[in-house]
């Protein structure tokens, strides 16, 4: 695996649009802000020909002009990280305009995104060896005043932190609007880890449930346990928006499978979260990757909580069984309602390094690694 090289004081930071740009409010003046911001920090700024763009199709330009302008971006020495100006929907149309053997043997380059912009932490991991940074996009970063999360983003693309820890409080309905895009996250819920480990202890009712009465589960999933357990794992981080994710399946983009076996001494330590599916879109995305070899040489699991379909039901299961029933046979360790993706506050994690996860079943930490 790849690393970059962190960001050094007065270094200068790149922009690119390869999903949306920032053509609209509240995009457009939180993007200006968070560049005022780093400024101030004494950063420089270099951006895309596609950052304020808005004339594409759930991406900010062409796919021909945002697979361009995200090679040119990667791989010219004017920028020393790059950062996606935001998400969007159709960021996979670009992929057959993005260079990725040039990519290769470029300079690796911190990338900087999440949602649809794992049609490129995720690619340039899995078919550059490659890391990338799976973290919010730079509109966030207009936030006043930042949130935790944006410092520790900051701060491990410095280099100064490399262990993350969980956040108290989660945001169930953002604030943010046209009127208010630079307003911080509204952190209304207390966070609650959820887990099922591999002897089968859970502290999530519906699973203990469903592990009494399923036959596709009962083998893996043990009663409700109600003690405080030591969960220790590790593994190399792959993961993203499974949305995204899913759309790789049996395309040429697919290389998961060579990649697990690559690093299969490793472990594979997956992390995911959903953006627009529901709990059975969930459910069939788990089962293909399932059978399509992915899960192959898995070591854990990280679960963001899901932007659709939390607290509820569908068909009778929620949002954890919406997973267990394809990754309980694994009997690794599970991690749920992490802060990861699109219910906020995200940590920042290296998509392609080490990591140890440790948690007491109430709190937890990602301690990455980059060898």
């Amino acid at each position: 695996m790849r690393y970059p090289k962190f960001l050094q004081d007065n270094g200068t930071i790149g922009f690119v649009a390869p999903s949306c740009g920032c053509a609209t409010e509240p995009y457009r003046s939180a993007f200006d802000n968070a560049q005022k911001k780093w400024s101030g920090m004494g950063y420089r700024m270099k951006l895309g020909p596609n950052c304020y763009a808005g004339e594409g199709v759930g991406i900010s330009s062409t796919p021909q002009a945002c697979g361009q302008e995200l090679t040119e971006g990667y791989c010219d020495k004017d920028s020393d990280i790059l950062i996606s100006c935001g998400g969007g929907e159709l960021m996979c149309e670009i992929l057959d305009y993005v260079d990725f053997e040039r990519i290769k043997k470029a300079d690796p380059k911190w990338y900087l995104g999440y949602s649809d912009n794992t049609n490129f932490t995720f690619l340039l991991t899995t078919l550059c060896d490659m890391a990338s940074i799976y973290g919010p996009c730079a509109g966030t970063f207009g936030m006043e005043p930042w949130h935790e999360s944006l410092s520790d983003t900051m701060a491990l693309l410095r280099g100064e932190k490399l262990t993350m820890k969980g956040y108290d409080r989660w945001e169930r309905e953002s604030l943010k609007d046209e009127e208010h895009p630079c307003v911080p996250y509204n952190l209304t819920e207390p966070s609650v880890i959820k887990y099922l480990l591999p002897d089968g202890r859970t502290n999530v009712e519906s699973l203990a449930k469903a592990g009494s009465q399923s036959n596709t589960t009962r083998a893996a999933v043990g009663d409700r346990d109600r003690s405080a357990p030591q969960i220790d794992f590790s593994g190399r981080l792959l993961g993203g928006c499974v949305d995204c994710l899913v759309n790789f399946l049996g395309t040429e983009y697919d290389r998961v499978t060579d990649f697990a076996e690559r690093y299969q001494e490793d472990g594979i330590l997956w992390f995911l979260e959903a953006c627009d599916l529901n709990l059975m879109g969930i459910r069939r995305a788990m089962w293909q990757m399932e059978h399509a070899g992915w899960f192959r040489h898995c070591s854990g699991f990280l679960i963001g909580r899901p932007r659709v379909g939390m607290g509820v039901e569908e068909f009778g299961i929620d949002e954890y069984q919406a997973v267990i029933e394809m990754l309980a046979k694994y009997r690794v360790p599970i991690l749920m309602d992490v802060d990861i993706g699109h219910v906020s506050p995200m940590m920042p994690l290296v998509c392609g390094s080490m990591a140890r996860v440790v948690s007491d079943g109430k709190t937890y930490s990602v301690e990455i690694s980059l060898r």
